[in-house]
């Protein structure tokens, strides 16, 4: 036993109670004594007529602090005054190695956390919390950042969804390669050659379960066949449980769903990996949470990260001689990028879409994972011109874009934005000419994140962009503020007038 999400009763006992309004709290407090021996204490106290839970966790955990918490904003600070000192309030000093064992992953250099409950560091936070340290001159913390991943890569041959224990089963959108050429505009290419390692370890967990395609298998772990020559990416995750941070929260969906208890579990932990926890994207059609079905869909933003991690790979073999590596990875790409132009892109609505392999079309979802291809230049300049149309017509709010047409309650639908999601839509804009759309994008977003500045003090996790005074709310947690990408995001576009 060496975490608390291992402690069986004890664990199951606590995050069903609701001791802890958030699941997250438990599994993340610090144990002040061997998990062994508390719960051999448990077994042993919860027989007695005046046992109490809350008493029990209370003398044998010590309670995580919520970050930033005690950070009183200066009214007098514009919001980007107000980001670059919260910077500091947001950063980890490097993780000593506990005495006694407790979730976090320990990480050797310092790093940036979201904020509010999100006490980690999170993998594709990071990159956009890494355009706002780009811009206020923070390359020591970018390049820290990266060290920090190459180390989890090359120890655990994961990039995690967060350093911590229980999300070493997943991963989130792979944005490493994204990273790596934002430091090599400081650095040079020599920060390609340094950081190869990182990508290649990065390509291979996404690549493993290729090998085993073939003669009617048709999807292994994060790899699915489409027929013929065709092989895309979903997401996944190595477990089938309740994800320990949200444990009750699974537990009670899977008791209302048709889905298998394993089945409804890996959707769940596989829509985490997606970053996208939760959004009707990845529920069957017309179907409400219970119907998720996550891996049964190739995403079309995944896709195009791994596109561009294959581009940059190949541009990195090429500066350290890898020639025939080079052309092989070229080739994989341009496979992919075919594939997915083939199955993602629908000609009637003129725009792009995930695809759900197991039914063999693409889902009736429009979201803003639409983006990705133009912010990565894979689509044409005809199809651009489409789905920039639908974007202005139906996702532009009054505070930038909604995240879906749908709203289900989920916290990536309507109405809430996202800085990452602005953020692509934004520079994919730009990308293909529409320099007046991306612009009215960017004025939204950043005047929707001021009216919540100027009015709180503080940066949000989520905006609601339909509705500017009604905040932001659905999924399984209140809006967290601090808050690193939308700092990020919020700089970098500010940047860019």
């Amino acid at each position: 036993m060496k975490y608390i999400h291992e402690l069986g009763p004890l664990f199951h006992d606590v995050q069903m109670s609701g001791i802890f309004p958030d699941g997250k709290t438990f599994p993340d407090c610090l144990p002040k004594r061997p998990l062994a021996i508390i719960a051999e204490q448990y077994e042993n106290s919860k027989k007695l007529p005046d046992f109490e839970l809350a008493a029990f966790v209370n003398a044998h955990f010590d309670i995580p602090p919520v970050v930033g918490s005690d950070f009183v904003s200066d009214p007098n600070r514009s919001a980007a005054q107000h980001i670059e000192a919260l910077w500091d309030v947001l950063t980890r000093q490097p993780d000593a190695k506990p005495p006694i064992q407790n979730s976090l992953l320990p990480l050797p250099n310092p790093y940036v956390v979201p904020g509010g409950r999100f006490r980690e560091v999170y993998y594709w936070d990071s990159y956009f919390t890494m355009l706002g340290l780009k811009v206020n001159g923070r390359w020591d913390l970018i390049e820290g950042m990266l060290d920090n991943f190459a180390y989890l890569a090359e120890n655990y041959g994961i990039i995690p969804n967060g350093n911590r224990s229980y999300y070493l089963g997943r991963s989130q959108p792979p944005f490493a390669a994204l990273m790596v050429k934002l430091y090599a505009e400081h650095a040079g290419q020599d920060a390609l050659v340094k950081y190869f390692p990182l990508l290649t370890r990065e390509y291979k967990f996404w690549q493993d379960g290729l090998q085993d395609l073939g003669q009617g298998k048709r999807d292994s772990q994060r790899v699915v066949e489409l027929g013929g020559a065709d092989y895309l990416s979903r997401y996944w995750d190595e477990f089938d449980t309740p994800r320990p941070e949200s444990y009750r929260e699974d537990v009670e969906l899977a008791m209302t769903s048709m889905q298998p208890n394993a089945q409804i579990y890996r959707n769940l932990r596989a829509a985490a990996e997606s970053g996208w926890d939760f959004s009707s994207r990845w529920f069957a059609d017309n179907g409400g949470f219970a119907s998720i079905c996550t891996t049964d869909i190739v995403p079309v933003d995944l896709n195009c990260l791994l596109w561009n991690l294959e581009q940059t790979l190949a541009e990195t073999c090429g500066i350290i001689g890898q020639n025939d590596l080079q052309q092989k990875i070229l080739d994989d790409a341009e496979d992919r990028k075919r594939a997915m132009l083939r199955h993602c892109w629908d000609d009637t609505d003129g725009f792009f879409f995930d695809y759900n392999f197991k039914i063999g079309r693409i889902t009736n979802q429009r979201t803003l994972a639409a983006m990705f291809p133009l912010f990565f230049k894979i689509c044409s300049q005809q199809q651009a011109n489409q789905v920039a149309d639908i974007i202005e017509q139906d996702f532009l709010k009054s505070g930038g874009l909604a995240t879906s047409l749908r709203e289900t309650g989920q916290q990536w639908d309507a109405p809430n934005g996202w800085a990452p999601l602005q953020w692509i839509s934004y520079q994919g804009l730009k990308n293909y000419g529409h320099e007046r759309l991306a612009n009215e994008v960017k004025m939204r977003w950043l005047n929707a994140n001021k009216a919540v500045y100027e009015k709180t003090g503080k940066m949000t996790e989520k905006y609601n962009v339909c509705e500017e005074k009604t905040n932001a709310g659905g999924g399984e947690y209140p809006n967290q503020d601090g808050f690193g990408w939308t700092n990020g995001v919020y700089l970098g576009m500010r940047d860019e007038e």
